[in-house]
Parts: C-alpha cells; structure tokens; sequence
C-alpha cells in the first residue's frame, strides 16, 4: 500500500525519442504531468499515448524557472510529493519504494544520487547529488537557467537522504546549449549578489572563450560575502587560471593555481592543470612536485565540480614523464604502467610505457 500521493512533472520539447523510456521509468508515480513548450515532433501524442498528462504552452521569452513553475502548478494540489526530472532522465526501478520508505511528514525535500555520465563499460562514472524531489507546497523555481528551487514554508527546511535512490542522465548530445550565456546574463542581471549564478556565468565565459569577462567575472564570484564553498571558490580560481593561460599570461595563470590549490586542497583539478603548464614549460620538477600531490589525492569529492579527465591517466602520464627526465626510470615504468591500465586502448600510452621498459633494460633494471 502506497503511503503517499506522488506525482511526477516535467517540461517537453522534440523528445519523442525519449518518451517511451522516460514513461516506464516514471510509471511508478501516480500522476505524470507534463509541460510542452512547442514540439513539432510526436513528443505530445506519444505521451498522451502512454497516459501521461500533457498542457502546452508558449513560453515567451524563454525561461526555464518560467516553464518549470507552470508544469509544477499544473500538479494537484492533493499530492504530497513532486518529483521534478527531465525526460533525458531516467531513475532506477523502484525508486518510488525507496522515497517512500525514507521520506517522513516533516521532510520538504529529498536529497538523492544524478548519474551524470558512464564509463565505456556503462558503470557510473561522475556521479553527485540532486535535490529536485520536494512537497507541493511552499516551492517556486527560480533563476532563468541553473534553476534551482526555493523554500518559502513556515517550517524548517529538512531534506530525505536517500542516496541508493538514483536518478541517470543519457542526454541528447545533438541539442545545443547557445541559449544558456544569454540566460544566465539575465539571471546575473536580476541576482547580481547570488554566488551559484555569477560561478556559473563566469564559467560559461570560459566555455565560450570569453577570457577578460571570466576572468572579471569569477573574481567577483570569490570576493562576495556569500561565496564561501571552497571547493565552488577554487574552480572560479582554476577558470580564472585557465583564462590567462589563454591569454599567455602564464605567470598569472601559475599564480592562480596556487591560490586554487591552497582554497581547497583535497580536489585534484588545480594539480591537474598546474601539470599541463608545468609540462608545457618543461619545468620537470614542478610537474614532478604537481603530479605526486595530485595523485595522493584518491578519492573523489562527489560534488558536480569534478571533472573526469583529473581521474583519467593524464596525471599518471604526466608522473611517468617527470620522473623519466629526472632519471627516476623505475618510479617512471610504475606510474606509466598505472596510466596504461586507466586507458589501455591509447596507444601513446603503450609507446611511452615500452619507451621507459626500454630504458629501464638498457640501465640494467630487472623485474620489468
């Protein structure tokens, strides 16, 4: 017997491809409520078909706080919990019982794993926490892109951690994202002191090659009173960073890094990128130094903010190289081998893994 009235909602547009996978995922609500912002496929039709609820809307301008708060007010106001996701999202079967059994009467949200993208064997690989499951009422969506959901109720906010419940990301990779500078532009324009949306502005400068307004951009992120998530603070300095590296300015970008690994010095990504600079310059015992502190990192934060190429081989790759041009021929193999196994279908990594195997027999090493 089912302890609460749970209704799934979501914004649509051209994702007829997505649907039938989306429906059987969703199912196991009682109510799926959808919002459609202008198919011109047979996304409509298609979920009508398969018993969802489907409203469609104009939303002009575009906005999609706007969209999220139409399709969320079309839920009824009976229900006691909403479950907001995209139709490029798919949770694990029985993901209804898990929410049930951890969610009580005084909890407003819950608190579960995204599954943001997968390794080649489909295991998850960047995972972290999402938080779009919350009561019906006392919520808005707010911010025109990134938006996130704001509490209004007159009792304490609580979340539901239900960490084995988890929700995967498979999106359509040929949609594109050109209108999210503009929509955050705005956003920043109407909370020019929110800390998350000038990160994010300032980020997306980056992704765009924007380098002097990133630059200017996250350092007004890090100097507001309520920027203060030092792993949040320490990418606005690696961007910041990484934006003078593409300037040229290797000195500043050099500087930056440091300040970004000191902020935070449990993440491996400042290491990372102090390693391609390092190894640009040929400093080989300043990558030697970036490289063993990166490495003796092991385990990941879990935030959004990881980014998968500081757990990929590079690091080892980089280590190997290091130590072969400071004659450390074995500590080298090791470290080239341990590369190897994170990305045993390179082949440039199996080069320079024979490359230092050679070495090492040329030298009289044994046990390689």
């Amino acid at each position: 017997m089912n302890q609460y009235k749970i209704s799934v909602y979501a914004i649509s547009k051209n994702e007829e491809q997505f649907v039938d996978r989306w429906m059987d995922a969703v199912s196991e609500a009682d109510i799926i409520v959808v919002v459609d912002t202008g198919s011109t496929d047979q996304t409509v039709k298609k979920l009508r078909e398969r018993g969802a609820i489907v409203y469609e809307e104009k939303i002009v301008p575009w906005r999609f706080d706007v969209a999220r708060n139409i399709a969320m007010n079309y839920v009824p106001l009976d229900v006691d919990i909403c479950v907001s996701n995209d139709l490029d999202e798919v949770f694990e079967k029985g993901w209804r019982r898990k929410l049930e059994d951890a969610w009580q009467p005084f909890h407003t949200r819950a608190r579960y794993m995204f599954t943001w993208s997968y390794k080649p064997d489909g295991a998850p690989d960047k995972q972290f926490v999402m938080e779009k499951i919350h009561r019906r009422q006392g919520f808005k969506w707010v911010h025109p892109v990134h938006e996130v959901l704001e509490y209004s109720g007159e009792d304490l906010d609580q979340s539901a951690e239900i960490y084995n419940m988890v929700l995967n990301h498979y999106p359509d990779l040929t949609k594109t994202r050109g209108q999210y500078l503009p929509l955050l532009e705005l956003s920043a324009q109407e909370n020019p002191e929110d800390d998350r949306t000038i990160f994010w502005l300032g980020r997306e400068y980056m992704y765009y090659n924007k380098y002097e307004e990133c630059i200017a951009t996250l350092k007004k992120h890090i100097e507001l009173p309520t920027a203060t998530w030092n792993e949040e603070r320490s990418a606005s300095m690696r961007f910041i960073s990484n934006a003078y590296k593409a300037k040229g300015n290797y000195v500043e970008a050099k500087a930056w890094l440091y300040r970004a690994v000191a902020e935070c010095p449990f993440v491996r990504e400042p290491y990372l990128y102090m390693s391609k600079i390092a190894y640009s310059e040929a400093d080989w015992e300043l990558l030697f130094f970036v490289t063993s502190k990166g490495l003796a990192i092991t385990e990941r934060s879990g935030s959004y903010l990881v980014e998968l190429e500081s757990w990929g081989p590079l690091l080892e790759d980089y280590a190997a190289i290091a130590c072969y041009h400071l004659g450390l021929f074995e500590r080298s193999y090791q470290h080239a081998v341990k590369a190897c196994e994170l990305n045993p279908k390179d082949m440039r990594l199996e080069n320079n893994r024979k490359l230092i195997q050679a070495k090492l027999k040329e030298k009289g090493a044994c046990n390689v």
